[in-house]
């Protein structure tokens, strides 16, 4: 069982009295999806999964983030997929953020509850069902992998978060870490998930400016989050969707930690869309 508090969306449908007035946005630069918008009439379905739905956070969208696709997926008891990758070039990673997944790897069985956490490379064999009796929710992030030549794809792993040490970020006094799953310096992966954690009262301590695209779905606490020239209060369960080179910073509110689920592409080169002419 984590020692760690997630924060999973309820679903269900607002009253007809709630006013309409929301923190939701979407600019040029960024998006703020917030948990009031996790309703039952926003969830999909997809293909070969059996008793499950999806919210979807991000899809690629052209002028706006495109690398990542991500979703939360609520798995009722018996449900799941024998076949949920139907993308044979899509990477993916898991994280368990209410109840118990069995998710098999080339006939490997391992059991993931709370804070559990995969990686699945393309053209993995995989299946994931809840066998439980309680529903079970996680995010699933996707992405296109980008093959080097001379560089083998990943292989599959499995692990948790609490099975994995955080690393202080430098000269913070220990407000400031994040939960690495992979080597930093292991070329083979294209795209980093961590969880990063601030103490109340840390900070970003400038405006982030890069190149990385990021999805940020926030676990636990509350912060104001600066986005573009914006300064924006988040809480657990929102999430935010950054194209590149969004400024970025934040201040951790308390009175407990801040914490949130980070994607960012990295360890590439920048795409050329139309090539060299020769």
């Amino acid at each position: 069982m984590s020692k760690n508090s997630y924060y999973a969306p309820s679903g269900g449908l607002p009253p007809q009295t709630q006013i309409l007035t929301d923190r939701a946005m979407f600019t040029e630069a960024y998006a703020v999806i917030p948990k009031g918008t996790f309703s039952d009439i926003v969830t999909s379905f997809l293909p070969f999964w059996k008793d499950t739905r999806f919210w979807v956070l991000s899809r690629p969208l052209s002028g706006f983030a495109e690398t990542f696709s991500q979703y939360i997926a609520e798995v009722q008891p018996n449900g799941g997929s024998d076949k949920p990758e139907t993308d044979s070039s899509a990477e993916g990673i898991l994280f368990v953020v209410e109840g118990e997944i069995t998710l098999t790897i080339a006939g490997q069985v391992h059991v993931l509850g709370e804070g559990g956490y995969a990686y699945l490379p393309p053209k993995c064999d995989w299946t994931i069902h809840n066998k439980s009796k309680a529903s079970a929710k996680f995010h699933w992030i996707r992405k296109a992998y980008e093959y080097v030549e001379g560089l083998d794809a990943p292989e599959p792993f499995v692990t948790n978060e609490n099975d994995v040490a955080p690393t202080q970020m430098p000269d913070t006094g220990g407000v400031w870490a994040t939960t690495r799953f992979v080597d930093m310096a292991d070329m083979r992966h294209d795209m980093h998930v961590t969880i990063v954690t601030f103490q109340p009262g840390g900070v970003i301590p400038f405006a982030e400016t890069h190149v990385m695209e990021h999805g940020l779905y926030v676990l636990e606490g509350k912060a104001v989050y600066r986005l573009n020239q914006d300064w924006v209060e988040v809480e657990a369960g929102d999430y935010m969707w950054l194209r590149a080179f969004c400024p970025q910073a934040c201040y951790a509110g308390g009175p407990g930690s801040f914490r949130y689920l980070l994607y960012k592409d990295v360890n590439r080169h920048m795409r050329f869309s139309g090539g060299f002419a020769k």
